[in-house]
């Protein structure tokens, strides 16, 4: 089932819920009948999403192409390498044409670690097709990405149980 019209969703922000937000829009789209492609920027491994996921897999395909490792200071060659295959997997997704939903979750964090230039991100969302949406994910997300974006959600940390228990380890009270 394709769709009319597919349009470009970045979740960024401190808060949590940016997977689950990219996660629960995958679900609907199966729901309403449409094929759903995620590639991970940073995640490896199998994480409780990836079995729940797996369920569905005739209507959604996770590919993985981080190393599951934290990126401090320049990232490796190994990590690059790896983003870039997700890059690439993004482009034969769209040309593929299968999937009505295509999530880059961690993109925005993939840019900023310096996985792939900020223009990459841009690039992918020039060249989505019509009937594609876009979903892209992550903290820190670049102001040209939030400009040529349809729609962008901040999630704020308001509070969270790591806050609290932060705070409460310093001895402030509420």
């Amino acid at each position: 089932m394709p769709l009319n019209q597919g349009y470009i969703q970045i979740y960024t922000g401190d808060g949590k819920g940016k997977t689950t937000a990219a996660l629960g829009l995958a679900l609907r789209a199966v729901g309403a009948g449409l094929r759903v492609y995620i590639a991970q920027f940073i995640k490896s491994g199998d994480y409780s999403e990836i079995k729940a996921l797996s369920r569905y897999a005739d209507c959604i395909t996770v590919e993985q192409f981080g190393l599951g490792r934290f990126i401090k200071g320049s990232p490796s060659a190994e990590d690059v390498t790896a983003a870039e295959n997700g890059l690439q997997a993004i482009y034969r997704a769209f040309e593929a044409g299968e999937h009505q939903v295509v999530i880059m979750e961690e993109g925005n964090v993939a840019a900023a670690c310096g996985l792939f230039p900020v223009d990459a991100i841009l690039a992918v969302m020039d060249n989505k097709p019509r009937s594609v949406e876009l979903v892209i994910t992550g903290r820190g997300a670049d102001p040209r990405v939030i400009a040529r974006a349809d729609l962008v959600t901040e999630m704020k940390a308001v509070k969270h149980y790591y806050q609290a228990g932060v705070a409460a380890r310093a001895g402030i009270e509420k």
